[in-house]
């Protein structure tokens, strides 16, 4: 659990950064964000976030130490490169519309959502990367090489969320490539030491296949030692 001793500091800086008055800051928004809808449908994957993260990390917590601590320097560097940049360059957005455009329970948990998360600290998004880091742990298990749906499913929830931060207006299009760019460089570093893809492949017998190996399994299970 030392590996996750980084979170407390995270959310600490994170209530000090978010409090701190800000003059002047960094407008992310782009001409291409005007032509961004809102849809309210999209803070479901967006909440979704926050379990998505914490069931991969308590999963690869029991099933896979190395791959969970691979998870925890991934999210660790990101999350705390992301406030050293907010910090040397204070930055937000100015997209949230000033009355949303229906009421509706969707529409008020955005509202909750605006009220505790302010506009600022947008770039890069630790929301894709969060996702992108999650994502790539489902991915790194090897407890979980044979499980392609799943697999894909984490891909596909890490995608969408990413989409749904600029169509509820909590970050602008700048800020989601901020935050692919920035996973991107973390993943090469963390995950090009020690690829789980290519761990599993040597801890797999050569010449056979995922259903003889499941079926050595059952037959020394039956057996007994």
């Amino acid at each position: 659990m030392k590996y996750a001793l980084w979170l407390p500091l995270y959310l600490l800086l994170f209530l000090a950064l978010e409090r701190m008055p800000l003059g002047r800051y960094w407008a992310t928004q782009l001409p291409v964000d005007a032509h961004v809808p809102f849809c309210e449908w999209f803070v479901i994957p967006y909440c979704l976030w926050y379990p998505f993260l914490v069931i991969t990390g308590l999963y690869l917590l029991r099933r896979d130490r190395a791959a969970f601590r691979r998870y925890m320097f991934f999210l660790g560097s990101t999350f705390l490169l992301s406030e050293l940049i907010w910090f040397l360059l204070p930055n937000g957005q100015d997209l949230r519309p000033a009355v949303l455009p229906r009421e509706n329970p969707l529409t008020a948990l955005i509202a909750g959502l605006y009220r505790v998360d302010t506009n600022t600290n947008v770039f890069p998004s630790v929301h894709v990367l969060g996702s992108v880091g999650a994502a790539l742990a489902v991915w790194d298990c090897c407890a979980l090489s044979e499980k392609k749906l799943l697999r894909a499913g984490a891909a596909a929830l890490a995608a969408v969320i990413c989409l749904s931060t600029v169509l509820i207006k909590q970050h602008a299009v700048l800020d989601v490539v901020g935050g692919l760019l920035l996973g991107g460089l973390a993943a090469w570093a963390v995950y090009r030491s020690s690829p789980a893809f290519r761990t599993c492949r040597e801890e797999r017998p050569r010449g056979e296949s995922p259903r003889r190996q499941r079926y050595q399994r059952l037959l020394r299970r039956f057996n007994g030692p």
